[in-house]
């Protein structure tokens, strides 16, 4: 199969089946009444208007991208093609790097529909508590950086240095920048339409960074990442029918992180993944500021989405620039990437 057209048809059926599933998913949910709890520290007093919204919502994009991938991969495999034949890296390595990143990120979403089934079901507000958290997400961290090690996958590359072997270091980058990218992406995930919004530009970038070094496995998993967002945002943006919930917001955080991997550069999630970074240092520095000054403020409220929201900000508003700004990362991160590693080859 053509990669042109492997990625239009990826990114079409994954739209589409995310799109189509939301008139049986959402339903459904609300007949079982898996419906959002609003806490106070959540957002805005407003946001209280938002409960009883459909959450888990992120199943939409989830099962669009898995299902989509593996259509393409599986009927080009029937047709007689090898779309991994073309790439310039070693074809079995691009495999384990595209499986082991959808594993990654399913292994985070099953976390967090754990932590949604909890709150909605048993009634917890928290879900998960911390310690529960970080304990499966540290087994689900450690279970792919393992098959990276064993697969001789501990390297990274840097813009305008070239390959670097990360040695003992590669375990504790990975878990830091791992566990960054999934709570980044979840703090994002706070009024209707953002986070879906940011992602879908985040994964053109990846799309094209990854074409861009004839990674071409990678980057149908990237549009299927694409469509599957778009169509989820049929339903999600303003006002929103159905939240993604933590099931959601890990599984693309995780997804994140697989495919910055994935493209051998892990630190061009700065650029890639820019508003993410601004929305969790936010968060760091609004709470490092009121212990530092024993209850003084930076932001009206964090993650910094909510400061905007209460300086009088619309969601749409918000949604367009944040989502604007994030596309300002991608572009110079595109530019950096190509510069500093695609080109210098």
């Amino acid at each position: 199969m053509n990669v042109y057209v492997a990625l239009a048809v990826v990114a079409v059926v994954s739209f589409l089946i995310s799109f189509g599933l939301g008139f049986v998913l959402i339903p459904w949910l609300k007949k079982i009444k898996f419906g959002q709890n609003i806490l106070l520290e959540d957002g805005p007093v407003w946001h209280k208007s938002k409960q009883g919204t459909p959450t888990m919502g992120g199943i939409l994009f989830i099962i669009s991208t898995v299902l989509s991938v593996a259509a393409v991969l599986i009927t080009d495999k029937i047709l007689g093609g090898n779309l991994f034949a073309g790439e310039t890296a070693v074809p079995d390595k691009m495999k384990v790097k595209l499986i082991s990143a959808i594993i990654l990120a399913l292994g985070f979403g099953i976390i967090g529909f754990a932590d949604d089934y909890i709150k909605v079901v048993k009634k917890r507000n928290l879900g998960l508590t911390i310690i529960q958290k970080s304990i499966a997400q540290l087994i689900v961290m450690a279970g792919y950086l393992i098959t990276l090690y064993i697969n001789g996958l501990t390297y990274m590359k840097i813009p305008f240095v070239g390959a670097v072997e990360l040695k003992w270091f590669f375990w504790i980058f990975g878990i830091a920048v791992i566990y960054g990218t999934v709570n980044a992406v979840n703090f994002t995930d706070g009024i209707d339409g953002l986070c879906a919004s940011v992602t879908a530009v985040t994964a053109i970038a990846f799309v094209i960074a990854a074409f861009m070094s004839k990674f071409f496995g990678i980057s149908i998993l990237a549009a299927g990442l694409l469509g599957g967002c778009l169509g989820y945002l049929i339903w999600n943006h303003y006002p929103s029918k159905v939240m993604m919930g933590d099931t959601g917001a890990l599984f693309l955080g995780g997804l994140v992180a697989g495919l910055a991997y994935a493209v051998d550069c892990p630190i061009i999630l700065l650029l890639f993944g820019l508003l993410y970074v601004i929305e969790a240092m936010s968060d760091v520095l609004q709470i490092g500021y009121f212990k530092a000054t024993h209850g003084k403020r930076i932001f009206k409220m964090a993650p910094i989405h909510h400061h905007f929201e209460m300086s009088g900000w619309k969601e749409k508003k918000i949604v367009a620039v944040f989502t604007l700004v994030n596309a300002v990362g991608c572009v110079l991160g595109l530019i950096i990437y190509y510069y500093g590693i695609v080109a210098v080859r």
